[in-house]
């Protein structure tokens, strides 16, 4: 088989699909063989569609909607995920195994039983961590240079 095909046959393995998510592509090894172990510092930098939705069900299950709510709530309405963006990204979390689909329903008389809820998995929370603390290092940075913080002087801000 043809390297060409092996990797056309592998597209939709978990193995690469994680790539998808950081680079938008799937990458495999140059023997056209999937990668097997996942380092959750490898999918970094996660796009903001990514890393929101993740980090909107840290607190525990949350269907689509509530999804698309809790990032809007939390960005101050900076980033609103419609509903393809919304469930493109759950679709590709899913298949990288970021998050799962919850088996628990509430009540059917207290919610709509077509309602999907889902929740982070061991490798999203990992992932999500990871990011945070990348983003944590960006910061630290950002106020060694002066940008934010007690130490920027009340100009600097106008200036960018």
């Amino acid at each position: 088989m043809s390297k060409k095909r092996l990797r056309k046959k592998n597209v939709d393995s978990f193995d690469g699909l994680y790539e998808y998510i950081r680079c938008r592509y799937i990458r495999q090894n140059d023997n056209g063989i999937a990668m097997n172990e996942v380092n959750p510092e490898d999918m970094l930098p996660l796009t903001p569609a990514v890393f929101h939705v993740l980090l909107a069900l840290v607190e525990g299950e949350q269907h689509g909607y509530a999804i698309m709510q809790e990032v809007a709530e939390i960005t101050h309405s900076q980033i609103k995920m419609g509903p393809g963006t919304l469930y493109g990204t759950i679709k590709r979390l899913l298949e990288a195994r970021l998050i799962e689909e919850s088996d628990r329903r509430p009540d059917p008389q207290l919610d709509d039983e077509r309602r999907r809820y889902y929740r982070l998995t061991g490798l999203g929370q990992r992932v999500v961590k990871a990011e945070a603390l990348r983003y944590e290092q960006l910061t630290k940075l950002v106020r060694r240079k002066r940008l934010l913080g007690q130490t920027a002087r009340a100009g600097n801000a106008g200036e960018l």
